[in-house]
């Protein structure tokens, strides 16, 4: 019987996103509605690396020897960004569109005449009237200008006014210091969402092809998400300095009314190139809340010249150059499973299929508990790869990684390194289960502890039983107690877990993953 683990996070809001292709579509005129009647916007670009390419090279004195594999230095070119999400606020009025007060703009670059967006973009970045929020996104902007200086669009972008960066915002909100200690252990967005709004944030689609087309379901809620959920972070952030402002008035140094626009504002540029215009619908300036965050914890992002010129650090071109010498005599390890398994009858196993997931592929780990396999994390929050290794020798375990500097330590555990390929995590499970020949049932669908890894009790609980166990560790929901349902409680955590719609959709969604009604 499977169980799920409880108490899910709350289900990401219904998004109201709109995919802008064209300068003569609904949707660009929507977009520059939108970015007319907005005075907060929140950013984000999705991008597909730059890889580092090998090639063969002759012998440098041009005759025909022995081609030496050489590591190509990368391009001295930006990855080009191939998406831009422009998350809105929007003042309504009732005669506007129909549109929700957040729509999401996701900008295919691809596909739009840059020099239609140039104009739009460069007003909203350059506008005091409108507070920009981003996660870390000077590299975005980086990138951005030039994508667009690229397509003749110059000079790009230089600079954006009246920006909040999210993470100035989580410092604040966590009442700590904005030093230097803290931005250089900066968490990562989907930390911030999980602790400011209780929103588990997926970043699994973060590495994929940004370049592809057409973009996935999930690739577009993933885009959109990372740019709504900027929005909600400073909804958090405002109420927050409006509750201190109305304990404390002062706090917010006085009332920057209109003064603050004011001396932002260019007299002499034309109306019409300004977003600002009268035929616009553009609130004629921040309120005062607004105007006081702005001021307070606003910055400038500036791009000065070496910004645009593409470096790689004097510590990689020495590793690149060294590299060249030392790929003569290196051994190149095989990507492939080469077997068999530690469990193997002939190696002294149980044929018990059993994994370690490092930290590249911890997600795998409950993807593969989910379908009843053991998956183990490393015992050390920060393990070395000895004892990952020594780990999985003891336990008799393959290593699942993405860390192909892994695979050359084969010859201390002889086939118990696996380099997994896919990036997300249902093909990463689907690679798994091809390479192994793992026999997958629907009965040991959810058979695992989720948190944990371990097994159940063989003896369902009742829910007098249930409530016994749970007291001073676990809430159960009080929607249950009129239900007649079974509870199941891990060995190792005493987790307690039960059959629920949650766990209904969960089997559904990893019998088509393992492809079971095949």
């Amino acid at each position: 019987m499977g169980l799920l683990e409880p108490d899910p996070p709350p289900p990401p809001p219904s998004l109201e996103i709109h995919m802008v292709a064209a300068a003569d579509s609904p949707e660009f005129a929507l977009l520059r509605w939108a970015l007319c009647c907005s005075t907060i916007v929140a950013l984000d670009a999705e991008w597909k690396p730059t890889r580092t390419h090998r090639r063969d090279r002759q012998d440098p004195d041009g005759g025909a020897g022995e081609s030496v594999s050489a590591v190509d230095v990368p391009p001295r070119t930006f990855p080009t960004v191939s998406l831009l999400q422009i998350a809105c606020r929007v003042h309504r009025q009732p005669s506007d569109p129909v549109v929700g007060d957040s729509p999401v703009f996701l900008v295919d670059l691809l596909s739009i005449p840059l020099n239609a967006l140039w104009k739009l973009l460069s007003d909203m970045f350059e506008s005091p009237k409108i507070i920009k929020l981003g996660f870390k996104f000077k590299q975005d902007l980086i990138y951005l200008s030039s994508t667009f200086s690229a397509q003749g669009c110059v000079p790009g972008f230089d600079r954006v006014e009246c920006f909040l960066d999210i993470t100035t915002i989580y410092h604040h909100l966590k009442n700590q210091n904005i030093g230097r200690k803290h931005f250089r252990d900066t968490k990562s967005l989907a930390t911030i969402c999980k602790e400011i709004l209780n929103v588990s944030l997926s970043k699994e689609l973060q590495c994929s092809d940004w370049s592809g087309r057409p973009l996935s379901q999930d690739q577009i809620l993933y885009a959109a998400a990372d740019a709504y959920y900027l929005l909600e972070i400073f909804e958090v952030f405002q109420q927050n300095i409006t509750d201190a402002n109305k304990s404390q008035p002062s706090l917010l140094g006085g009332n920057f009314i209109t003064t603050f626009i004011e001396e932002e504002v260019n007299p002499e540029s034309s109306s019409s190139n300004r977003l600002s215009s009268t035929e616009h619908c553009q609130p004629d300036m921040l309120d005062a809340c607004l105007s006081n965050i702005a001021r307070r914890f606003g910055e400038e992002l500036l791009l000065n010249e070496s910004n645009k010129r593409p470096r790689i650090s004097r510590r990689k071109e020495k590793k690149q150059s060294s590299g060249i010498a030392k790929d003569r005599d290196k051994l190149t390890p095989d990507d492939d499973w080469q077997g068999p398994p530690p469990w193997d009858l002939s190696l002294g196993g149980d044929k018990s299929p059993k994994f370690l997931c490092d930290v590249m592929v911890e997600g795998l780990a409950k993807h593969l508990r989910c379908v009843g396999i053991d998956a183990a994390i490393p015992s050390s929050k920060k393990p070395d790869q000895r004892h990952l290794l020594d780990q999985a020798y003891k336990e008799k375990r393959v290593i699942l990684t993405r860390d192909a500097k892994l695979l050359k330590y084969q010859y201390l555990v002889r086939n118990q390194v696996y380099r997994v390929k896919s990036l997300l995590k249902n093909d990463q499970l689907l690679e798994v289960i091809e390479t192994f020949q793992l026999k997958i049932s629907e009965d040991q669908l959810m058979s695992r502890c989720t948190k944990c890894n371990g097994n159940f009790i063989q003896k369902p609980l009742t829910m007098e039983e249930a409530i016994a166990a749970s007291r001073g560790f676990q809430v159960i929901p009080d929607c249950l107690f009129d239900r007649n349902l079974e509870f199941w409680q891990c060995t190792d955590c005493k987790q307690l877990y039960w059959e629920g719609t949650q766990y209904h959709n969960a089997v559904q969604k990893f019998v088509a993953v393992c492809k079971l009604n095949n």
